[in-house]
Parts: structure tokens; C-alpha cells; sequence
């Protein structure tokens, strides 16, 4: 059979749709995200399936990355993807699509979620404290009160960090009007107050470290004096993959739990790790890690009904939540190791940071 020109660029498209069909699988929705985000697939050549886990790159989802271990430790045949996002309403269109079924989350905003009718639930905290109050390095401001009448970011507002900066607002005697609240993707903080166009911000680190690194700013406030063990993000998982699938969201807390329990005791090579998958250098996350020990803490990280109730009491007195919802209704607790120990990872085998 002779084969024309044409023939032979018909059976080239053919094979490449076909090679790229194979290559994203379409028809898999849980796939169904943007591939140049996933910068984590798993590394279990066995897995015989996936779970993709949304995260932003704070310090309160670090755990996030280091599901690279829940994948070569898995029992239930998974990989677990990691795919960034740089804000919290992409990740919630990505739940709400059920484009990913389980990603880190700020606290309040799965709560508003839930008050919304979307049936997710807290299965596991991201870290305690992590996040501070930053100003410009040659600000004048010396105590909130100075924030009279400045711009501030926060990341959402239904993010801990408002509920708690009105809090404090509150305690000085300001009024709510007092200061300007912006929105903004936690990336974009630190060029926003090194450009003048913010004040100051509150946010999860490593944005508070890399504008102290980088001369831009300092901090006023850390969020442990303000709230000690405060609470920032939560791993947040949709009640379709409980239902269907808990063996794989039990594999999945283990892995997260384990390593946050490694993280805590080497927080060197936690940066090391995470480093790539943050798209951070190295140094900023290695200060944040090990600067301070007191600054980000990765243990007791099991979702309590007292800590989950003083959010929602917050949120519920700024008239940003709506309707109290009981802690069973919001909180899953079960798939949280009895007995949690730090992950078994190789440190020589932390790839170096490109």
C-alpha cells in the first residue's frame, strides 16, 4: 500500500493525540487540574492510583510536599500528587469541581464552605503559629495603633489572620473601619510592601522571613503572642472520598502526620525538601525553620473541637460565618494515627535544590 504525504501526517496527529491522551488521562477527573502546576508526582512505580493534594507554598502546608514519603510508604497503592496554587479561591473552584479532593486550607474558609453546603470536613492541621504581622523595615509604625488609617494584606477574609487582627484591633479599642483590608495572594506580599503599595501585612510564612531576608520589612507581631498555637490551615477533604475511598484518606494523614513529626526535628532538611516545591530559595525556608524554633511548630496538629469553636466564635462575631455548625459536622478525626512517629526519610537522599 503506497502512503501519501498526507498519510503520513494524519498518523503523526493520531499518535501524538494518542500519546497525550495516555500521557493526562482526560477521562480521569481527578486529574483534572493544571498539569504545570503538579510539581509533585508520586514515586511508587506499584500505585495502581492517585490523589492530588492542593497546598499554597506557606510553611502550613509543608506537609504538603513531604507526601512524597506517604507515596513510597504507601499501603493502599497510591500516589499522592502535589499541586501548587498561589491563592485560596482557585483552590476552592479546584474542590468545589472536585478537580482535587483534598488540599490545605485556611480554617475559616472551610467552614464558610461548609455553611455553603460544600460537604468537606478537617482531618488534620497544617502547623501552630507560622504566621506574623509584617511592616516595611523603615516603617515608623511601633504598635498596631500605628496601623491607623494604613493598608494591610491579608490572604482571605476568611483567613485566621483577619479573624485574629480584628481581635486585636478590638483589644487596642479600634475600630473595624480604622485600617484598610486588602486581599492578596500571600506570592505577591512581600513586592506589594516594598513597592508602597501596602502598609503592612498578615500572613504565613516564609513571606514575613524573605522580607526580613531581603531588607524589605520586619516583624511587629508574631502570631503565637497574639494567639498562642494559633492555627492557620487545615487538610481539608472532601466527604465523596471519605465516603468512597477512607483507606486512602487514613494512608494520606499518616503520611502527613508522620511527616510533620520528621519535620519538627529537622527542619534543615525540611527546607531542603520543600524548597523546590515551594519555588522558594532554600535559605528563606531554612530560616523560618530553624532561626526560631518557637516560629512554626509542626506537633499537636490533631484538630481539637476547643481550638476549631474559638474560630468559629470569631467568625461567627464578625458576621463573616453565618450559621454555627457542630464540630462532628466539621471535624474528622478518625483517620489520625493513634501513634504518630516521624517519617523514615533519608536525608542524603533529598535531591539538592535546582
Amino acid at each position: 500500500m503506497k502512503f501519501t504525504f498526507t498519510h503520513i501526517v494524519i498518523s503523526v496527529i493520531v499518535t501524538i493525540t494518542i500519546l497525550g491522551l495516555l500521557r493526562y488521562r482526560p477521562w480521569n477527573n481527578n486529574n483534572a487540574v493544571n498539569f504545570r502546576d503538579v510539581i509533585h508526582e508520586g514515586s511508587n512505580n506499584k500505585a495502581i492510583r492517585e490523589l492530588t493534594v492542593g497546598f499554597l507554598p506557606v510553611t502550613c502546608h509543608l506537609t504538603c510536599p513531604v507526601t512524597d514519603y506517604a507515596s513510597k510508604t504507601t499501603v493502599t497503592s497510591t500516589n499522592f500528587n502535589s499541586r501548587v496554587f498561589s491563592d485560596f479561591p482557585t483552590v476552592v473552584s479546584a474542590l468545589e469541581a472536585k478537580q482535587i479532593q483534598a488540599t490545605f486550607m485556611i480554617v475559616p474558609l472551610a467552614m464558610k464552605l461548609r455553611e455553603q453546603g460544600v460537604p468537606v470536613k478537617i482531618c488534620y492541621l497544617g502547623h501552630r503559629d507560622g504566621s506574623e504581622i509584617v511592616v516595611g523595615k523603615n516603617s515608623t509604625c511601633r504598635s498596631l495603633q500605628d496601623l491607623k488609617g494604613k493598608k494591610v494584606a491579608i490572604p482571605s477574609l476568611y483567613s485566621n489572620q483577619n479573624f485574629v487582627f480584628h481581635k486585636l484591633m478590638e483589644d487596642y479599642g479600634m475600630k473595624p473601619g480604622d485600617i484598610s483590608f486588602i486581599v492578596l495572594p500571600p506570592p505577591d506580599m512581600p513586592t506589594s510592601l516594598a513597592s508602597g503599595a501596602i502598609d503592612a501585612y498578615f500572613v504565613g510564612e516564609p513571606f514575613c522571613a524573605k522580607a526580613e531576608l531581603d531588607g524589605i520589612g520586619r516583624i511587629l507581631y508574631y502570631a503565637r503572642d497574639i494567639w498562642p498555637n494559633f492555627i492557620s490551615c487545615a487538610l481539608v477533604v472532601h466527604e465523596d472520598l471519605i465516603r468512597d475511598h477512607p483507606e486512602i484518606v487514613r494512608d494520606l494523614v499518616r503520611g502527613i502526620a508522620q511527616s510533620g513529626a520528621w519535620a519538627e526535628t529537622h527542619r534543615a532538611e525540611a527546607a531542603k525538601l520543600a524548597s523546590p516545591y515551594f519555588r522558594q530559595d532554600e535559605k528563606v525556608l531554612n530560616y523560618v525553620l530553624t532561626a526560631d524554633p518557637h516560629r512554626v511548630s509542626y506537633v499537636q496538629l490533631t484538630p481539637t473541637d476547643d481550638d476549631l469553636q474559638q474560630i468559629q466564635d470569631m467568625g461567627l462575631k464578625m458576621g463573616l460565618l453565618k450559621k454555627r455548625i457542630p464540630m462532628r459536622d466539621l471535624i474528622d478525626r478518625d483517620f489520625v494515627p493513634q501513634s504518630i512517629t516521624p517519617a523514615l526519610i533519608d536525608a542524603a537522599s533529598i535531591p539538592e535544590p535546582k
